[in-house]
């Protein structure tokens, strides 16, 4: 009666594997195959692992032996893959429906929001002025939003109609001037301070082509020592000028915002317009009000700021040609590819 050996037991296992990977039909069936031949826990690793049991001189052989017969396993499914590729490949070539020579589709690539582009742009410009660009929840609370800006309880943007409270008590931000606030208290007092924070904001509107009820602003803030009405007017005029690359002129007008004292609206030209040229109301702006500094940690009596604020929305609407607002948060792509 015969006895199996070890080595006849590998012969066999390679004979068989080898057989069935000649055989297969489909890269499915090999990789298959592959993982039955070659696993870990297979016949072959079973082969490796009984090599303690055999004599002190017959190991090493042995063992030599397993390993070759692995690679010649693995050298075989390799082999049998190429030639599955090379006869996918042909029938490819030879359908008539198939041009190798014809150019692939153009790749889509995307498109910056134009919000996105003007937002950039104007982080861009007042860096290059010195200012910080920071951010912001856009959660508020009735705090943040309205008291420590000196927005009393009596004013019409605490009403329902204009902004919009959650069952919380808290508000979805209506500007991005608590942004401003929360740098002032990082600084602790210590000057100076210069912040722009640009933004998504929230009003209770209903909307139509020149409203929305998600827009988007950038607001700045500079407190220093001895900051005058003066150098708001210089640095708005430089930001303004680089924002539009071109030299412009710009004008105050007194208007009332609760946070400022006192406050302006800035409209701009060209520089060198006649003086019958229409002036554009591009933002608004004005000194810091001495209760926000104080909310904000700052010494009236020792700094003094600027604030001012406009918005993105209608920036890329005047750079673009846009005509109607609700295109800026409709998400077709027919209005974004145009960017």
């Amino acid at each position: 009666m015969s006895t199996t050996t070890p080595r006849d037991e590998l012969e066999r296992l390679s004979r068989e594997a080898l057989a069935a990977i000649e055989a297969a039909e489909s890269g499915e069936q090999l990789e298959q195959i592959e993982k039955t031949a070659l696993a870990r826990k297979g016949p072959l690793m079973s082969l490796m692992r009984g090599i303690k049991d055999l004599p002190a001189e017959e190991r090493a052989p042995f063992g030599q032996a397993v390993n070759a017969a692995r690679q010649s396993l693995e050298e075989a499914v390799v082999s049998r893959r190429d030639a599955f590729t090379a006869q996918r490949l042909a029938a490819e070539a030879s359908d008539t429906r198939f041009d190798p020579s014809e150019p692939a589709r153009p790749l889509s690539h995307g498109h910056l929001h134009p919000i996105t582009r003007i937002r950039r742009e104007a982080e861009e410009v007042f860096m290059g002025l010195g200012f910080s660009v920071v951010d912001g929840p856009e959660v508020e609370t009735e705090a943040y939003n309205f008291d420590y800006l000196n927005i009393p309880s009596h004013h019409p943007a605490r009403d329902m109609q204009d902004t919009m409270w959650l069952d919380s008590g808290h508000v979805m931000r209506t500007h991005t001037s608590p942004v401003q606030l929360r740098a002032m208290q990082r600084a602790e007092g210590k000057p100076p301070v210069r912040v722009i924070a640009p933004g998504r904001v929230f009003r209770n509107e209903q909307p139509d082509a020149t409203h929305e009820h998600t827009f988007h602003q950038v607001e700045g803030l500079m407190v220093d020592e001895g900051v005058s009405v003066a150098d708001m007017k210089a640095v708005l005029r430089l930001a303004l000028s680089r924002l539009f690359g071109g030299s412009v002129e710009v004008r105050l007008r007194p208007h009332y915002f609760p946070f400022v004292e006192p406050g302006f609206e800035l409209d701009m030209r060209p520089a060198g317009s006649p003086d019958d040229a229409p002036w554009l109301e591009i933002l608004g702006c004005g000194m810091v009000h001495p209760e926000v500094l104080r909310a904000g940690g700052m010494d009236p009596e020792q700094v003094s700021g600027f604030a001012f604020g406009m918005g993105l929305d209608r920036l890329a609407m005047m750079r673009f040609g846009i005509e109607d607002v609700r295109w800026m948060m409709s998400g077709d792509l027919r209005f974004l590819q145009q960017f």
